[in-house]
């Protein structure tokens, strides 16, 4: 495993760090998740991610995770992890369980704690900009949750170029730095290169990459169509039927073979494409076994990409 230092910080995050957004939740059998995380430790992922609301039940990846925790990473292993939670998105019912006010994020993340028996979390997150709260408040709740112990660095995730800017400048002014930014990235959503990443260059911020398999599509499983049990096929699921149109399967299997003369699936060389930038700083996969947990870090294998095959992706990606 290599490690990247986070923007101008002091930490160094994993390339490639363990969500558990899926497969840790209420519905979820929890020995394969325990398997699934003692795994990615013992592979050098150090860096393990979560919200509040990862569940589907809200909060029950967090208290899967403490249960993780309590029976595996007792002691001093908890100094050689990082774990992030988030707060932003609805969490519980009524007036302050949602967005970015002051008195939703402390709270949520005292429960947070609770569910993870944890002291501090090593990041806090900001899930989304909240259009109703001045900025200023958001920022505020993520210095006091530094300033109280209760985390040891704040981020901040799904903030626009723009959004970034004043965030980053009002955490500034607090004394609290912005360590990083979660940002949705992959092959197929690449909006993160239309000047957040300049942004974060420019700051010392890092960046880490969410969804870059994008919910699955970008895997050898829908070459050939939707199969049954995809999460393509699952009317509640976060990948909808409509955006596996027939042109993107085409342009798919054009990259599969790209990534079958680098040695690579198709799923290795999109999680690849990512970590080529020295702009991000870890990519966060999630993993429904131990065998998918494997197979993507077999990505750290081969991560350099020739200019001819840059081209050739870039022009593949345009017309999707």
């Amino acid at each position: 495993m290599k490690y990247n230092r986070c923007g101008k910080s002091g930490l160094l995050l994993p390339q490639i760090s363990l969500g558990l957004w899926h497969n840790f939740g209420s519905v979820d059998n929890f020995e394969n998740g325990e398997n699934i995380v003692k795994e990615a430790f013992d592979s050098g992922i150090t860096h393990f991610d979560l919200a509040n609301n990862y569940g589907p039940v809200p909060g029950s990846a967090e208290t899967n995770f403490g249960r993780i925790l309590k029976n595996n990473f007792q002691g001093n292993l908890r100094d050689q992890m990082v774990i992030s939670t988030k707060a932003g998105y609805t969490m519980w019912d009524g007036p302050y369980g949602d967005w970015g006010s002051r008195k939703y994020l402390l709270s949520s993340l005292d429960q947070s704690l609770k569910r993870m028996n944890l002291e501090y979390v090593d990041i806090f997150y900001s899930h989304r900009p909240d259009p109703e709260t001045p900025i200023e408040e958001t920022m505020m709740a993520l210095d006091y949750a530094v300033r109280s112990g209760k985390a040891l660095y704040v981020g901040i995730s799904n903030y626009s170029a723009e959004q970034t800017k004043v965030a980053v400048e009002v955490l500034k002014q607090l004394g609290t730095p912005c360590l990083i930014h979660q940002a949705k990235y992959s092959m197929l959503q690449r909006w993160v290169e239309d000047g957040l990443l300049d942004v974060l260059e420019d700051k010392g911020v890092g960046c880490i990459a969410f969804s870059p398999l994008a919910q699955g599509l970008l895997t050898d499983k829908y070459l050939k169509g939707i199969p049954e049990h995809s999460r393509a096929s699952n009317p509640n699921g976060h990948l909808k039927r409509d955006e596996v149109t027939d042109d993107k399967i085409q342009k798919l299997i054009q990259l599969n073979e790209i990534a079958l003369n680098r040695n690579q699936s198709l799923a290795q060389m999109a999680l690849a494409w990512i970590m080529k930038d020295n702009r991000i700083t870890s990519v966060l996969i999630g993993a429904s076994s131990v065998g998918q947990l494997k197979n993507n870090l077999d990505s750290l294998g081969n991560t350099n990409f020739s200019s001819d095959e840059i081209n050739t992706i870039n022009n593949i990606l345009i017309s999707i």
